[in-house]
């Protein structure tokens, strides 16, 4: 592989870049904010200023991808109090440029699905929901190789139901009966690298082993930082993600691609992740 554009280097990109700097791969990241990206640029990561407010059709755009295997990794934005979806018009705008394209979608396409695998269609159906999944028809239309990969839950250091616990940030749905898939940060990471590695094409869900009810996870947490469980919320006052219950599972695209687990559940996960904040100074609050 000649070189990789990451659109959206955030919180999954900014270490898939890293994986592949460490690998001898070209690497160029888009953020609006390039000091944010300062460690990656010393790294010899190439930084590009992107503000999705303004028009992504730069030329600087479909120059970087030029030959490229491009990571897609910007979300669904809201733009002057609207929500929208840029990633189709970054997909024009890089045209047939590209070697490959890896979308990171959203296990939301799948809507009120409880169970997923990689037979599952979308069904999305809230305005973000659709807002996704036209993305991924626009990647899926691509004059390039395409892999969409739909992620569960992230979560790793400084992000999860283990740091807005401690942050006293986190209330249960209900009862807490419903079901949470998730893959950890660095697993997702390394399914990402392998997809821009890989030819494998399609759309896949992706997630760890340990799909589980919200209160078992929020047991094990509160045991772990020794607080008490949180109270309830309706599902009127919770964000559309913390609404889902769905179960999810990830298996076939970690098959085609070669992956292991490092973290098959939350239960090694989270505990690498109290470990990963002791140690990078990221204490929780």
């Amino acid at each position: 592989m000649q070189s990789v554009f990451i659109l959206g280097c955030g919180y999954t990109g900014r270490r898939v870049a890293r994986r592949l700097i460490g690998r001898g791969v070209a690497v160029t990241a888009t953020t609006r904010d390039p000091s944010r990206l300062a460690d990656l640029a010393a790294l010899g990561a190439k930084v590009l200023r992107l503000d999705l407010s303004e028009d992504p059709s730069a030329a600087s755009v479909a120059e970087e991808g030029r030959g490229a295997a491009v990571l897609l990794s910007i979300p669904t934005l809201r733009l002057d109090g609207k929500l929208a979806e840029p990633t189709p018009r970054i997909v024009a705008t890089l045209g047939d440029r590209p070697s490959r394209l890896v979308y990171l979608s959203t296990s939301g396409v799948y809507g009120s699905a409880k169970q997923v695998d990689e037979t599952t269609t979308p069904a999305p159906t809230t305005e973000r929901q659709r807002l996704r999944w036209a993305a991924e028809e626009a990647v899926q239309a691509a004059a390039c190789p395409s892999l969409i990969l739909r992620p569960a839950a992230i979560y790793g250091p400084g992000r999860g139901v283990h740091w807005r616990l401690a942050l006293r940030e986190f209330r249960l749905l209900g009862d807490g009966s419903n079901y949470v898939s998730r893959i950890h940060v660095d697993d997702l990471t390394a399914i990402a690298e392998a997809a821009l590695l890989s030819q494998g094409t399609g759309a896949y869900p992706v997630a760890d082993d340990g799909a589980c009810t919200s209160r078992e996870i929020v047991e094990y947490c509160c045991a772990l930082l020794g607080i008490p469980v949180p109270p309830s919320a309706s599902a009127a006052e919770l964000s559309e993600s913390r609404r889902s219950d769905r179960r999810v599972d990830g298996g076939a695209i970690r098959r085609l691609l070669g992956v292991e687990l490092r973290y098959p559940s939350y239960r090694e996960g989270v505990a690498a992740c109290l470990e990963a904040e002791s140690r990078d100074k990221l204490p929780l609050p």
